[in-house]
């Protein structure tokens, strides 16, 4: 077990799908004297950061910024739109979207679970044709919402959520759609606007590279229709009086000022390189750490190639080989950290996350330190997913921009 004295020479390598590395830009962002969120320079930088927003999500809709983790954000989206005892269709495609079912039956709402039983149910992604079949027998229109998971970082998974807009219309069914997108947004295309969402949720400590501490709620006007009828009980989380405020640049609570100094820099990041070009550099890098987890002759957590996640890669270890005992040998001798299996996975796979500022270099180093604890670890390998790797990255187009930190 890792000391908390524990020093060692070097960087720490956080390889986890999120918090990820913060860059040096961000940090010295965030080190900027903290000022006053009544006064004018405030405002400038909520308006700005504001739009900003928007433009990451592929929307003109609202964007809610909460000072909050993903999770707060999850409840913002259910208490803005729903009413206690609203049926809601909740696709179960890892341990998030399980534990999202979890708050909304907290919250006094009816969640249905939909989805395959056991283990495969979280190695693939959404199926759009049992959500349709789900609400044609919904005659009644009784379900209020359906929800899923963008990407689900337990798991590797990243569903289609265009497929999910489709299923809903071609159901003729007024339900909701609300998309959990936390390790997502900024790393695998997503497009609020294009794809119907109605309240797409995020946070800050994935793709945008920030540390925790905001939540997003981006919305709809069809939810916002729904936010003046709903009736769950809502303060903090409550649009109305955030929206009002957001029209100045201010919200109505204290904001986590020295953040949103850090997320205006990362979206200047971000655009910088061009959405397009971050997508294409993670899917690269994706590849690439997949290419390793071949190499090595391992099973990839995600059982569908059609769905594989740009974020994170999911490794699963051979039958009898605890994964978590893997994880502490390679934390302990290398300082670097790995995603733990959750729920049902728990001690069956670990997960290498290659999302946010991440490039080659950073991807080959996890990659060394994973093959080099495999092989302390006993793990019987095929061979060197290290050379698979590097020949993949170097046979392939470099898409990301030098970045100066």
């Amino acid at each position: 077990m890792l000391k908390l004295d524990f020093h060692p020479s070097g960087r720490h390598v956080l390889q986890i799908p999120g918090p990820s590395p913060v860059p040096d830009r961000l940090l010295r962002a965030m080190s900027y004297p903290t000022i006053d969120h009544r006064g004018p320079e405030f405002a400038m930088l909520g308006l700005k950061v504001l739009a900003g927003i928007k433009r990451i999500f592929k929307t003109t809709q609202p964007v809610i910024i909460y000072s909050s983790s993903g999770t707060g954000a999850w409840e913002g989206a259910l208490v803005n739109t729903l009413c206690p005892g609203d049926r809601i269709l909740m696709y179960e495609t890892g341990h998030f979207a399980s534990l999202w079912r979890e708050m909304a039956e907290n919250l006094g709402l009816r969640p249905e679970r939909i989805g395959r039983d056991g283990v495969e149910g979280w190695r693939r992604g959404v199926e759009a044709d049992l959500i349709e079949q789900r609400l044609r027998a919904d005659g009644g229109h009784a379900i209020k919402a359906v929800c899923v998971v963008h990407n689900e970082t337990s798991t590797g998974v990243t569903s289609d959520i265009a497929s999910v807009r489709r299923a809903i219309d071609a159901a003729g069914h007024p339900a909701l759609l609300l998309v959990d997108t936390i390790s997502g947004l900024a790393s695998a295309d997503y497009r609020h606007d294009a794809w119907g969402a109605d309240v797409t949720v995020s946070g800050s400590q994935k793709g945008l590279m920030l540390p925790p501490g905001l939540g997003f709620n981006a919305v709809s006007q069809k939810a916002l229709h729904a936010h003046a009828a709903a009736r769950l009980p809502r303060s903090y989380w409550d649009w109305t009086p955030i929206l009002k405020a957001n029209e100045t640049g201010y919200w109505p609570t204290t904001p986590n000022t020295n953040l949103l100094y850090a997320l205006s820099e990362a979206i200047e990041m971000i655009e910088e390189e061009g959405l397009d070009r971050v997508f294409a550099r993670h899917a690269r890098l994706a590849e690439a750490c997949r290419a390793a987890v071949r190499g090595w002759g391992l099973d990839i957590q995600c059982a569908d190639p059609q769905v594989y996640s740009p974020v994170l890669t999911g490794v699963m270890m051979p039958e009898g080989v605890d994964a978590n005992a893997v994880r502490q040998r390679i934390a302990e001798t290398f300082d670097l950290s790995l995603g733990t299996g959750l729920g049902r996975m728990a001690g069956r796979m670990f997960r290498i996350g290659h999302l946010g500022d991440c490039n080659d270099l950073s991807l080959m180093a996890a990659l060394a330190g994973c093959e080099m604890g495999l092989k302390l670890s006993g793990v019987r390998l095929a061979g060197s997913g290290v050379v698979a790797a590097m020949d993949l990255l170097a046979r392939t187009e470099v898409h990301s921009l030098t970045k100066v930190a």
